[in-house]
């Protein structure tokens, strides 16, 4: 799963990278023990890619000889790899699912996750659309299977009557997945099967773009870099309209799209390989750094301390 989104997010967050080494002469980052040498194997959710690449050139600017390799195969072709042992570190954009779980254990492959950064999913429309803000449950309504809702009139008798034209992401992606199983919830874990759907977010941005009635969401940060083409949508989860931004995802306000990012360690391959140890330690080390040159919504004080200390309590 290639995405052009994903080549065009990683550029400037390392130009922002260059910049920050440069000016600061690299003291903000952590030193690193440039006799380690080694391979990490990381794969999985696209959506946090961006940051696990940008922790492997922070680590390769600081000196390193470790070799990261960062591939992005969407969060449930990550797991597949990394329960079977095919990698060290799994992206994911969502929790591990249970079943996935069960097929790490039956592999014997145990585990941390470790919480990484906070993007806030973000509903977009066209910006002459003259919706500003939706409730939770016209979100739901909106994106179920079991939607009827054509017209954007059918969700409120006072949005205009234009038809509904949806942009979403696929199926692999754990973007869809989240929006499917801990907003929407239908049984079926699946969206509308009547919207067009791309790995490529790019196709998303001008398809919501240039459709007068146009729909779609992903992460808050790749809304930012698009913010001349689309509007994004408040979101009333009961407390009122709110907008989405880093502010509202770290506080919980905006609910319920707000949403975690983890990377899944392999347990053994981090106490017995040099090299999986220096990539991980020195991510989260350096995690507010790495999380905002990727673009993306550091952890507050209290969630970056729990990764920390879950990274701590790995050491065999």
């Amino acid at each position: 799963m290639i995405r052009t989104s994903l080549r065009r997010a990683i550029v400037p967050g390392i130009a922002s990278l260059a910049l920050v080494l440069s000016a600061c002469g690299g003291d903000d980052a952590e030193s690193v023990d440039g006799d380690v040498t080694g391979e990490v194997a990381v794969d999985g959710s696209s959506t946090v890619y961006p940051m696990s690449a940008t922790a492997e050139e922070m680590l390769a600017e600081e000196g390193s000889a470790v070799e990261v390799s960062v591939g992005f195969s969407g969060t449930g072709g990550g797991f597949e790899k990394f329960c079977a042992g095919q990698t060290d570190v799994s992206n994911a954009s969502r929790p591990i699912k249970d079943e996935e779980a069960a097929v790490c254990e039956e592999n014997g492959v145990e585990y941390t996750e470790l919480l990484v950064a906070t993007d806030a999913l973000t509903v977009v429309v066209h910006p002459d659309l003259a919706v500003d803000c939706l409730t939770s449950d016209q979100v739901v309504e909106l994106f179920s299977p079991d939607s009827k809702a054509k017209k954007w009139s059918d969700l409120d008798a006072s949005f205009p009557d234009t038809d509904i034209a949806g942009f979403i992401p696929g199926t692999d992606s754990g973007t869809y997945d989240y929006m499917a199983a801990d907003v929407v919830q239908h049984e079926t874990e699946a969206l509308r099967n009547d919207f067009e759907a791309s790995e490529d977010d790019n196709i998303l941005v001008q398809g919501v773009s240039g459709t007068e009635g146009g729909v779609g969401f992903f992460g808050y940060t790749y809304f930012e870099e698009n913010a001349d083409k689309l509007k994004a949508l408040s979101i009333d989860d009961g407390a009122g309209c709110v907008e989405p931004s880093a502010e509202t995802a770290q506080a919980g306000e905006y609910s319920p799209l707000a949403r975690p990012l983890f990377i899944y360690v392999d347990n053994a391959k981090y106490n017995d390989n040099e090299a999986v140890a220096a990539y991980v330690d020195f991510y989260v080390e350096n995690l507010t750094t790495v999380a905002e040159t990727a673009q993306y919504i550091p952890l507050s004080e209290e969630a970056l301390s729990e990764t920390e200390e879950k990274l701590a309590g790995m050491a065999g």
